[in-house]
């Protein structure tokens, strides 16, 4: 039986982190967790919501993996049957082409930099995705973004990332930021630029410039102000079509009867 000590313990590991950087985080003591971890202790509602918070899961998720949403990619078409409570996010294999491509521009351009770790490359996403999906009508990488406390999060960003360090694109290295846990990811290869349309790289290239020199505070109080996500309920997908009803400071379209 998978217990939510073990639950905790596999998304703990799946972001990199150690038992003293999630202790951390949570507000307890190293074993403490290790005491949660091990079915031990128990865990009070608070940290329950905490935990939840850091993962990017609600918390029925979190309680139950049947409430998890599946993320697949998908090699071919198949018939499938959807199970009670499954939310099923199907990546098709020019998605996910795309996504690597994109993440590998913006790791080449601004990876390096010591405030970008993963909850920034988040937000750095869901800005590229959202901006242009408002300036085109057209998807970008059309990534399926959940609202969270921390901000916009993407659902797919785990299992892609699984699959980019298996296949040796980038390679996770647990960092710290000021003295906070910060889970990083650098480039292994050069992005291949023929995925990405100039329009495309124009649109990433003005989030970059605008939005990367943040670090994972600013940025995540940046997007609390973004209309698809004030407009979105806790822990629900934000929807692409709530851009056209932004505020001028985030709108990235000039609509007819603007005032030049």
């Amino acid at each position: 039986m998978v217990t939510l000590g073990s639950r905790i313990k596999k998304y703990r590991e799946s972001l990199g982190l150690s038992q003293e950087a999630l202790a951390k985080l949570l507000g307890v003591t190293r074993p403490t967790l290790s005491f949660i971890e091990n079915g031990l202790r128990k865990i009070y509602a608070e940290e329950l919501k905490r935990l939840a918070d850091i993962f990017g899961l609600s918390v029925d998720a979190l309680l139950d993996e049947k409430k998890e949403p599946q993320i697949l990619i998908k090699e071919e078409r198949a018939p499938y049957k959807k199970t009670l409570f499954e939310i099923r996010i199907d990546i098709p294999k020019k998605n996910l082409a795309k996504f690597k491509e994109v993440l590998l521009y913006v790791l080449n351009k601004v990876g390096a930099k010591p405030n970008i770790g993963e909850t920034v490359l988040y937000k750095l996403l869901y800005f590229i995705d959202f901006d242009y999906y408002e300036r085109y009508e057209e998807q970008l990488i059309g990534a399926t973004y959940k609202k969270n406390k921390y901000g916009p999060t993407p659902i797919e960003f785990r299992k892609i990332i699984e699959n980019m360090i298996r296949n040796k694109d980038i390679f996770k290295a647990p960092d710290k930021y000021f003295n906070y846990p910060q889970t990083k990811y650098l480039p292994l290869r050069d992005p291949d630029l023929s995925k990405l349309t100039a329009r495309e790289k124009e649109a990433i290239d003005n989030v970059l410039d605008k939005l990367s020199g943040m670090n994972a505070s600013q940025i995540s109080e940046y997007s609390h102000n973004d209309v698809p996500w004030l407009t979105t309920e806790e822990g629900s997908i934000i929807p692409y079509e709530a851009v056209f009803y932004r505020t001028p400071a985030y709108s990235v379209r000039k609509y007819d009867g603007d005032i030049s």
